[in-house]
């Protein structure tokens, strides 16, 4: 897959110490990637990267929105999302991403793509089950849910309430579990 420049992070100039990379993630950075489930969105990316003498420490926090649709009406809404990621850079004799924690650059390299990190991060973030907030508060009009609640089951069958006779054996056997 290509690279994307803006995502490569020259580090051999910057000193040791914390350093700081701020990033808006939009819907053409996922389209990249060739995930199409969000209808847009814009995430706020901030990367610090701790540069140390054998190794850089970086840290991925992000918060934004992302444009989903309900999981039950399928009614679009933005979905709010926010997360970190850790992971650290070492340098060894050949390129290694095998460890989601941590990557192996070869000696001599100079600079990382963090865009594969982002990208799962992100992706990640966001609930598998999607529900329109409207849904969980009720404040939502839709004919879907409106079917949903008509097509409901009122009373299982087979229930009993408080007060209503049950057969005889099953109360023997309830009896069991309590008399020890």
């Amino acid at each position: 897959m290509e690279e994307l420049k803006e995502f490569t992070i020259p580090f051999i100039g910057l000193k040791l110490g914390e350093h700081r990379f701020n990033f808006e993630l939009t819907n053409t950075f996922f389209e990249h990637f060739g995930y199409d489930e969000f209808d847009h969105a814009k995430i706020n990316l901030e990367v610090l990267l701790d540069k140390k003498t054998t190794l850089l420490d970086i840290n991925l926090s992000f918060e934004g929105v992302v444009g989903v649709s309900c999981d039950i009406t399928n009614e679009p809404f933005d979905q709010a999302i926010s997360g970190t990621y850790d992971f650290v850079v070492k340098f060894g004799e050949t390129y290694d991403d095998e460890n989601d924690d941590l990557l192996i650059l070869p000696h001599g390299s100079h600079e990382v793509n963090i865009q594969q990190y982002i990208y799962e991060s992100v992706v990640l973030a966001v609930p598998t089950r999607r529900i329109h907030p409207g849904v969980i508060d009720g404040t939502l009009k839709s004919e879907i849910l409106d079917k949903l609640k008509e097509l409901s089951p009122k009373k299982p069958l087979n229930s009993t309430t408080e007060g209503e006779n049950t057969d005889p054996r099953w109360d023997e056997l309830k009896k069991l579990l309590t008399d020890k």
